[in-house]
């Protein structure tokens, strides 16, 4: 008889990697994706391969590149991943016990500087349930589990989600008073062409609005440029600039000033987001409430 090696039955966590490696596009990339070693994916990559008796990639000096085999298996994985998930979403949303873990997303502003009191409140108030907190200003999949709860800053698009719109949050011009002792304070939105702008770098949103309520700005008159918002906000309190930033944080910041009265700048909606299966889940839903409650607190919505 011939030696003839017949596929077996990978685990999971190998087709994992192997669709890391596919949405990356390199070993590094799918590490950092799933927080594990480069070696570890590729012990996972050759075992995958082994297990299927199949080529997946072409090892080139470049890195690896996939193979036609590798094109064929990626979609039919990757619905697998969802179905999974899904798995996971009805079974989450059918217990009732308050215990467990519940994973909160929000952007890097929020995240850092209005939930941590939210939080104490919901240790002191549920002890038993664990939090895990994503701060990201990246739109996280609720329907793959990347998170139970998001706060957006936006109407969520996403479909089978249960969305609450907890209020407007205003947008102001600010500046510390540090830096206006030594620069002056700008009356006008023409002022403010004279001053030391932080702004984003990559990003557009700052100069999309800007140009939307007529007062446009550029990239290149952001003299201190980062897409990171919540280092916008600390060199802001450093005195490094003036800049735009949520009223009620402007308020509750000591040393920080709203200036420029007359730049109207649109309010953002904040959004409490969950999927609807998750919703079901007492634990899910009790933290979900508490955050409705506070952040409507926050902007001054009534629930």
């Amino acid at each position: 008889m011939n030696n003839i090696k017949l596929p077996s039955e990978p685990d999971w966590f190998l087709w994992r990697s192997f669709l890391a490696v596919m949405d990356e596009g390199s070993l590094s990339g799918a590490a950092r994706a799933l927080g594990a070693s480069q070696p570890t994916l590729g012990r996972h990559i050759e075992e995958l391969e082994s297990c299927l008796n199949a080529v997946l990639f072409d090892r080139t000096g470049r890195g690896l590149k996939p193979t036609s085999i590798a094109f064929q298996l990626v979609d039919p994985v990757r619905n697998a991943k969802s179905a999974l998930a899904q798995a996971q979403l009805a079974v989450t949303g059918a217990t009732e016990l308050l215990d467990g873990t519940v994973r909160i997303t929000a952007s890097q502003i929020i995240s850092h500087n209005i939930l941590p009191a939210i939080l104490k409140k919901a240790r002191e108030l549920f002890p038993m349930i664990e939090l895990e907190i994503v701060p990201s200003d990246a739109v996280e999949n609720l329907l793959l589990r990347e998170a139970d709860i998001a706060i957006r800053m936006f109407r969520p698009g996403q479909l089978d989600v249960v969305g609450k719109k907890i209020g407007d949050v205003p947008l102001r011009a600010c500046a510390h008073q540090s830096y206006l002792d030594k620069h002056g304070t700008p009356l006008t939105p023409q002022d403010l062409y004279d001053h030391e702008i932080i702004g984003l770098d990559r990003q557009d949103d700052i100069i999309r609005v800007s140009k939307a309520i007529g007062f446009p700005l550029e990239r290149q008159n952001f003299k201190l440029r980062t897409d990171s918002q919540t280092l916008i906000w600390e060199m802001v309190k450093q005195g490094l600039g003036v800049s735009f930033a949520q009223f009620n944080l402007i308020e509750t910041t000591p040393g920080m000033v709203h200036i420029v009265p007359d730049l109207k700048i649109p309010a953002m909606e904040m959004w409490l987001v969950a999927h609807r299966e998750v919703h079901k889940a007492n634990r899910i839903r009790v933290i979900y409430d508490l955050l409705a409650s506070e952040l409507s607190a926050y902007t001054g919505a009534k629930m």
